[in-house]
């Protein structure tokens, strides 16, 4: 499996010629993102993940929560909405869906509805929470309003995976790309496992 990272969240994964892509929001710019692929799988309803304008384009299924079901209505059923517990078979991939609400971020806003793609027993995105799964491969959220540094090694953590590639990391300047790489670094060092930012574009073979 090749796991590629776009703008921000997104990322492509691919196998035996056949591709998914996830949380292709606004912030992911790159036009070729979704080029090929037989699905999109959407973890919420925020901008920098979900992009409603870009999918009008795409033809293929997409894979969602009821959230963003909902602003997706005029789609039909090219629409699926999925739930904690829930799984099913695309392009060659085996996805579980685990975990239903987005990390808590702001007192006065009740968190939406965010749902983790698992796939192939792999790779797990949680989108904007800090759901725990059993995987060996963590693409881990490298920062957010809602996240701290804490939260992200605390994560880590407890999901001990073996990779752990920071995404989500579209919102800070260099220097704060380098705090978060030098963060990450320490933390790989300690754990012993292969943890770091990947930058856009920038493609791993599992």
């Amino acid at each position: 499996m090749r796991i590629t990272k776009f703008g921000h969240a997104c990322v492509r994964l691919e196998k035996n010629g056949r591709a998914v892509v996830i949380d292709p929001g606004v912030m992911t710019r790159e036009p070729d993102a979704l080029v090929g692929a037989e699905a999109v799988l959407i973890t919420h309803e925020h901008f920098d993940h979900f992009d409603p304008e870009r999918l009008r384009g795409f033809r293929s299924a997409i894979y969602t929560c009821a959230g963003v079901a909902r602003r997706l209505g005029v789609f039909g059923d090219r629409v699926n909405v999925v739930r904690d517990g829930d799984s099913f078979s695309i392009a060659g991939f085996e996805v579980s869906v685990a975990g239903d609400k987005h990390h808590f971020s702001h007192p006065d806003a009740p968190p939406v509805d965010n749902i983790g793609f698992l796939i192939d027993e792999e790779v797990f995105h949680p989108g904007d929470a800090l759901t725990v799964v059993d995987v060996p491969t963590l693409l881990v959220p490298g920062q957010a309003p809602w996240l701290t540094v804490p939260d992200m090694i605390s994560y880590l953590r407890r999901m001990t995976p073996r990779r752990a590639y920071a995404i989500h990391d579209g919102l800070i300047n260099e220097w704060g790309l380098k705090v978060l790489d030098d963060v990450l670094a320490m933390e790989a060092k300690r754990a012993g496992a292969d943890i770091r930012r990947l930058r856009p574009r920038e493609s791993v073979e599992l």
